[in-house]
């Protein structure tokens, strides 16, 4: 079974990937194949699937830099209670993070896929075809986001985790005062998967 899941892991990403490659089509192999990555942030742990079918160029992008390591140790530097909290900028400012193409890539705005629950994972941006690296978790429906960002995927386990990320009292810049950490992230090829 592990080693089933290993080569379907290793089918979809290549073991040497570079952030420097340059920018290709995705490598899905298994459009079918469903994913989902455990978040094991220093509150807790959040399961999120991920829409590989739907949008697969921002989740391959996402799954890459989770299995390189890209996200481990980063912070979320923005929580905004009641709207979403954002991570995945390795400078920790908000300004930072770069694709695994080394560039900004397109949107994938897919009509059916609606920012319409607690728990959905958007790319964040700067802008139309802006992606890069950061991405956010909303913490209720935010409508007025429908066609501005790319979801990928959404919680399916972990809610209590975000409601504790949720009332940390925040700074300047809607920056955490106490630190939520994404320690590290567990790839699993079924969403279901322990």
């Amino acid at each position: 079974m592990l080693l089933s899941i290993l080569n379907h892991f290793l089918c979809i990403f290549p073991i040497a990937f570079s952030l420097r490659s340059r920018e290709r089509e995705p490598q899905l192999c298994k459009p079918a194949l469903k994913m989902s990555v455990t978040l094991h942030t220093n509150l807790g742990d959040i399961k999120c699937e991920i829409f590989c079918d739907e949008v697969p160029k921002s989740a391959e992008n996402f799954l890459a830099l989770c299995a390189s390591g890209y996200y481990d140790g980063t912070i979320f530097h923005r929580n905004i209670k009641g709207f979403m909290i954002q991570g995945g900028d390795p400078t920790g400012t908000g300004k930072g993070g770069t694709s695994i193409w080394g560039k900004k890539f397109n949107d994938e705005i897919k009509e059916s896929l609606k920012h319409n629950a607690r728990g959905i994972l958007s790319m964040a941006n700067s802008g139309a075809n802006t992606n890069g690296s950061q991405f956010f978790i909303t913490y209720a429906k935010q409508p007025h986001l429908n066609g501005l960002y790319t979801i990928f995927g959404r919680v399916i386990h972990g809610f209590e985790v975000l409601d504790i990320m949720e009332k940390t009292q925040t700074g300047p810049g809607d920056r955490p005062l106490a630190e939520i950490r994404l320690n590290r992230v567990t790839i699993h090829a079924n969403p279901l998967a322990g």
